[in-house]
């Protein structure tokens, strides 16, 4: 029997952060989801707003496709002449010189449709900012033109002028000055589900995480290998260029 071996679809990749695997950020995050990216398997739910699992996995299933994270560089592919093996490299060295930032409060917040944790000090605000335009900046050369495909997947009719040129010269329309820091927690919502979803989230956030202030204090980079698939993690480097303190 003959047959056509289709190509594989290119891998992509994304910088990001990450709290530690065996942190109870970590556990709660992935717990939300259903789905631990440094693992790359599916975990017991840490549920909320009395969703059935069934139910939770639905209103969860886009987030946990890319992992619980705060996007730094948003996926990309990578361009011609680059491999993983140089962008680990990269990675690594980046993360040598690079400042994280100190004691970053958290909160659960609804943003438009959908649940995430956010800075709960605006203070935090700069230090992370710098940190997402370090990233984007440093690994841009890492990163392949996007395609018509992907440019329209994003919907540039619904983005702002602004947005729309972040899209064309960094590949992600909230990048640099229109970067927001937070972790999703859910995908959209219906109107009538999200006070629900909000309260109970804020509920279960306290309760596994006691102590909600975090350091960004690591560089993470995640492969998807093929659009269908999930993210996990393939390298995970500490940011040793000291600890930036909130203003």
């Amino acid at each position: 029997m003959t047959g056509v071996l289709m190509a594989a679809e290119p891998a992509r990749y994304a910088l990001y952060f990450a709290p530690a695997p065996d942190s109870a950020l970590w556990r709660f995050g992935s717990g939300i989801l259903g789905y631990d990216a440094a693992t790359g398997e599916d975990v017991a739910l840490i549920s909320f707003a009395g969703f059935s699992e069934t139910g939770q996995r639905a209103v969860t299933a886009e987030p946990a496709r890319y992992g619980f994270h705060a996007t730094l560089k948003a996926p990309f592919h990578l361009g011609e002449g680059r491999d993983e093996g140089e962008l680990l490299a990269m990675a690594a060295n980046f993360a040598t010189h690079q400042p994280g930032v100190a004691a970053l409060p958290l909160k659960v917040a609804l943003l438009n449709r959908f649940i995430a944790l956010v800075p709960a000090e605006d203070a935090a605000v700069p230090a992370i900012a710098g940190l997402e335009r370090a990233t984007v900046e440093a690994f841009e050369p890492f990163r392949a033109p996007l395609s018509e495909a992907d440019i329209a997947r994003r919907n540039p009719e619904a983005l702002t002028p602004r947005q729309r040129d972040m899209l064309r010269d960094w590949g992600y329309p909230y990048a640099r000055d229109e970067y927001r820091f937070h972790m999703t927690l859910t995908g959209p919502l219906d109107a009538d589900l999200r006070p629900l979803c909000h309260d109970s989230l804020v509920e279960s956030f306290a309760a596994e995480v006691p102590d909600p202030a975090i350091a960004i204090d690591r560089l993470v980079l995640f492969r998807q290998d093929g659009r269908a698939a999930r993210f996990t993690i393939v390298g995970s480097f500490p940011l040793a260029g000291g600890m930036a303190e909130p203003a």
